[in-house]
């Protein structure tokens, strides 16, 4: 017995002694002073390399596509501790923490990712630094979009969601699931402020509503709205209903298409809980959409188009492809609820090109906005691009940022200093949002993809992220109060307004200057 105990603690000790060689081994350093240094860059996915990214962000966690036996990371800056990572795989995963206090202490200089690959030989292998810049600025701490399959019809799994950009952390705002498989989308923030919303929804047991989250509680308006941009006072808001239809095309990069047959612009008193319309932007001639508010409130920025047909029930109708859309906008006083003059800011005549989806900069200098080849639906446009406007001199500018793929829906940070849009560039089916530096001037910093913990996310990601607007903090209601209020009953009971342009009542008020 003595002897089968001593041999018991003598194997043991040995166990000990290879567990303790091995945990040496794997937290030894790598031998990197002696490196082979390479002519160039390595390769990583996503790309997250030459761009601006914010102080706030949550951790660029990337794949190195480069072979090799073991990865040696070194993140480094001016001030603090370098993070080392030692990885067998070629997915490298940055602590939360140790990157968090790297870039408080950064703000406004550079980052640098040294990686360096253990060849099959045993040597390793030193690439050319990757560098980023660290923005003194912070984006806001919270990003809300649509989660949904790439099919055209398929209604079964549509969320709006949240997503913490200081990690990972990601929740649901609202599921079709909570009322009946039902679709959810078009929503929309006043000035970036999670305690104020409207989403709109529909499905077949509750119908079409549009909520109304407010100061902490949920009110059911009974009529369906989209492309909604609140009023900066938050006492109004205004949308376009539209006939809208889609089709396809027999063959192209985007077989998909959109079109608008007959529409018409109403705005909502929250106060009087009545909904209203004006000539001034509602032409029954035109196709009006893409509402937008200067920050001051006096002006309405929204797309008209001239209608080329007259049979406003054919899909799709004659010359669809002709049909291209000018920005335009409105005086507004919001103290007497009046309407001045409507003027064209640019025209598609001088562009060439259909102009959509203006959205103004929290400061008021610069709009941003996409232009397509037709049509008002540019998610489904490859040729769609976006332009920035400085809208002190007039003067507009496509930004370097695009791709070859569509670049559509984008909203502005509270800040001015960052825009998230959406793109297809990663192969043009799938939508995902991008986030891009501001500089004073309107100039756009490469984009870089929304960071996910698993650096390989987006390769099995079958769902598109769509209408991706940034806000300062998490969502105020609950999912579960604004899922009842679809279930419930009770609804404001407003007029509805569908396929013709209705006549409607006119107050002018003078032109300010």
């Amino acid at each position: 017995m003595k002897d089968s105990s001593s041999l018991i603690r003598s194997a043991g000790k040995i166990l000990l002694i290879i567990i303790l060689a091995l945990l040496a081994y794997c937290r030894a350093e790598p031998d990197i002073e002696h490196s082979l240094e390479a002519s160039r860059v390595p390769r990583i996915r996503p790309d997250y390399s030459g761009t601006v990214i914010p102080v706030n962000i949550a951790p660029l966690n990337f794949a190195v596509e480069e072979q090799g036996r073991k990865y040696f990371i070194r993140i480094r800056s001016v001030e603090g501790k370098n993070i080392d990572i030692t990885s067998k795989s070629s997915s490298i995963i940055i602590p939360v923490r140790k990157w968090r206090r790297l870039l408080d202490v950064n703000r406004g200089n550079r980052l640098f990712f040294d990686i360096y690959v253990l060849e099959e030989n045993g040597s390793w292998k030193q690439f050319r630094s990757i560098m980023n810049q660290i923005a003194a600025e912070d984006i806001d701490s919270y990003i809300a979009y649509r989660k949904m399959k790439p099919i055209y019809s398929y209604w079964k799994s549509i969320g709006i969601y949240q997503r913490n950009l200081e990690n990972y952390d990601e929740s649901v705002i609202l599921h079709g699931r909570s009322f009946g498989n039902g679709c959810v989308n078009c929503h929309t923030f006043n000035n970036n402020d999670p305690g104020r919303m409207f989403i709109g929804v529909r499905s077949m047991g509750y119908g079409s509503a549009t909520l109304l989250a407010e100061n902490g509680k949920v009110s059911k308006i009974g009529a369906k709205w989209g492309y909604t941009s609140w009023h900066p006072s938050g006492r109004n808001a205004i949308y376009p209903v539209m006939s809208v239809h889609q089709f396809f095309h027999a063959a192209g990069m985007e077989i998909r298409d959109v079109i608008d047959l007959d529409s018409v612009m109403l705005y909502y008193d929250v106060e009087e809980e009545e909904v209203k319309t004006d000539e001034g932007f509602s032409d029954r001639d035109r196709l009006e959409t893409y509402p937008t508010w200067t920050p001051d409130g006096r002006y309405l920025y929204f797309c008209s188009a001239a209608i080329p047909w007259t049979d406003r029930t054919k899909v799709p109708p004659k010359n669809y492809d002709k049909v291209k859309y000018d920005l335009r906008r409105i005086t507004y006083d919001v103290a007497t609820d009046t309407w001045g003059e409507q003027e064209t800011v640019l025209s598609s005549e001088e562009t060439g090109l259909s102009i959509l989806e203006p959205r103004i900069s929290p400061a008021g200098r610069f709009l941003l906005f996409c232009m397509s080849k037709y049509g008002y639906f540019p998610v489904f446009q490859p040729s769609s691009d976006l332009y920035m406007m400085d809208l002190n001199t007039g003067e507009y500018r496509k930004l370097g940022i695009n791709s070859q793929f569509s670049e559509s829906w984008h909203s502005w940070s509270s800040n001015n200093r960052w825009i998230v849009f959406s793109s297809k560039r990663r192969g043009g089916l799938f939508t995902r949002s991008y986030i891009s530096y501001v500089a004073e001037d309107g100039t756009a910093y490469k984009p870089f993809i929304l960071p996910q913990k698993d650096p390989l996310f987006y390769d099995s990601c079958l769902e598109t992220f769509s209408v991706p607007e940034l806000i300062t903090g998490p969502v105020i209601v609950s999912s579960r109060a604004l899922a009842r209020a679809v279930r419930s009953p009770d609804k404001i009971v407003v007029d509805t307004f569908s396929g013709a342009t209705p006549k409607a009542q006119k107050k002018r008020a003078p032109v300010r200057e």
